[in-house]
């Protein structure tokens, strides 16, 4: 087996085989195997070492869609993997982006958080705040957030699906909400829950998207962006400056930004480009 480093820093291995004539087959086959199962680990290692970025998912189409334009827009190497596949180590990576809609293993939980107060950048999307998180110990107190129990008009924690969602602009001194971000809408705004931003402000709005409603935020928060949704069956408008805010934690810091839910939103030009401004951000 030869490991090799190829043009464009791309890696392998190739197999250089010598039969020998009395050799039996299956032994042989079986340490083909082996060294092949060796083959794919180093590279796997490699190119996850390669990455600047790592992306922790499990849901994939959205997120390759931020990896090309990580890769087009800035330069920046990525590397999508599973929670299944985590390295033992985050600490090389400029920013590790999560995208988890399921549980949120222990092990995931943990590194996370090490990470990001050892110094690293985590940006939070969409459902990595999620009913499905409150069972994980640490997740929401070192986010600073918490999902409250009971009806959405008590203010109990409620996602809705396949809904026209609108975000503006509630930072417009911050880098992440303006570097190089196109705002389409002028949108009209008054916040109920959070100190007044009243009259239009600039933003861009999701169709066939989904809304989290009554985060509440249980730490000191820098808030980004907030949400104005308007329930069909209610007839009730919702307008929280939850959707986006930076934390910092420990010598790192965490930006969630709440839009996500296909691919088809980060798609979106000014949402794309504002989850990139999130990576990049050097406060």
């Amino acid at each position: 087996m030869l490991f090799t480093n190829g043009a464009g820093g791309e890696c392998g291995c190739r197999f250089l085989l010598v039969r020998k004539r009395d050799s039996p087959d299956a032994p042989h086959m079986l340490k083909l195997k082996h060294l092949a199962a060796l083959c794919f680990f180093l590279s796997a290692t490699l190119e996850i070492a390669r990455a600047d970025v790592l992306i922790v998912a499990d849901e994939f189409p959205a997120m390759e869609v931020m990896a090309d334009k990580l890769k087009s827009e800035e330069h920046i190497n990525t590397k999508i993997i599973s929670q299944a596949n985590l390295p033992a180590s985050l600490a090389p990576f400029q920013a590790v982006i999560v995208y988890i809609h399921r549980e949120l293993s222990e092990k995931s939980e943990t590194a996370f958080i090490d990470y990001t107060k050892a110094g690293g950048r985590l940006v939070v999307l969409h459902h990595s705040i999620s009913a499905g998180k409150r069972k994980n110990p640490h997740w929401f107190p070192f986010l600073g957030v918490s999902l409250p129990e009971g009806d959405v008009s008590s203010g109990g924690y409620k996602w809705i699906e396949g809904v026209t969602l609108s975000l503006v602009n509630l930072n417009p001194a911050h880098f992440i909400m303006t570097n190089k971000v196109s705002y389409p809408d002028s949108i009209s705004y008054v916040s109920t829950n959070a100190p007044s931003h009243d009259g239009r402000l600039p933003g861009f709005t999701l169709t066939n998207s989904e809304v989290y409603l009554n985060h509440v935020h249980t730490g000191r928060h820098t808030r980004l962006m907030g949400l104005q949704y308007m329930d069909v069956k209610t007839g009730v408008t919702y307008m929280q400056a939850t959707a986006g805010w930076t934390k910092p934690a420990g010598k790192g810091l965490i930006v969630y930004l709440m839009p996500g839910h296909r691919k088809e939103d980060f798609e979106n030009p000014a949402y794309a480009r504002i989850v990139l401004n999130a990576v990049i951000y050097q406060p």
